[in-house]
């Protein structure tokens, strides 16, 4: 007899609809990098909440969200943030939460100063760390963080995963079709 799987499906329908993924950001001027975080939520249909906090600006805001956010029924935090980006490294010290952090271009550094903030934290309070302005990527990220414990959402992970490499092959099927005076055809790629 097969046992019957008791977890519910992260979907909006397994979960009612409550966010599952919190982006949260240091200001709206972050919006257009975190909105491929969202737009990539909700084509893999996860409920997900969005919020503007800073770490100077708004500390006991900050500190209050990291620590209510597993009892809200969060399961993981991208916090997205440029220049000193400290929101992410203080989001994680207040939460036992998975956070991935965005670093976000932003100065005269192009990110770079956001980047090492995020990264350099100290032992005990990790931050998942993406590329410069790499927003769907930590939602890609957060999705397979999810997709663990959760059957549907590992079999779209794994449908999209697939979807990349079709890109490719398509894409070198358009290539062999150019035509150039020296261009010679490319040996068959191992699949």
């Amino acid at each position: 007899m097969e046992k019957e799987n008791k977890t519910p499906s992260l979907s909006r329908e397994g979960w009612g609809g409550s966010p599952l993924v919190s982006i949260i950001m240091g200001s709206t001027s972050d919006l257009p990098v975190m909105e491929k975080a969202m737009k990539f939520l909700d084509d893999m249909e996860i409920p997900f909440e969005v919020n503007a906090l800073s770490a100077h600006r708004t500390p006991e805001a900050v500190e209050q969200f990291a620590k209510g956010a597993a009892g809200r029924g969060i399961k993981v935090i991208i916090a997205g943030a440029g220049m000193a980006a400290a929101l992410p490294g203080v989001i994680a010290a207040n939460t036992t939460l998975p956070v991935i952090g965005v670093p976000i271009k932003g100065s005269v550094l192009d990110g770079v100063d956001a980047l090492y903030s995020i990264l350099q934290m100290p032992p005990g309070i990790p931050v998942a760390t993406v590329a410069i302005n790499g927003a769907m990527n930590a939602a890609i990220l957060a999705c397979q963080m999810m997709s663990l414990a959760d059957e549907a959402l590992a079999q779209k992970m794994a449908a999209y995963k697939a979807g990349l490499g079709q890109k490719i092959e398509k894409a070198n099927a358009d290539l062999a079709k150019l035509e150039y005076k020296y261009k010679r055809p490319t040996p068959s790629l191992p699949e």
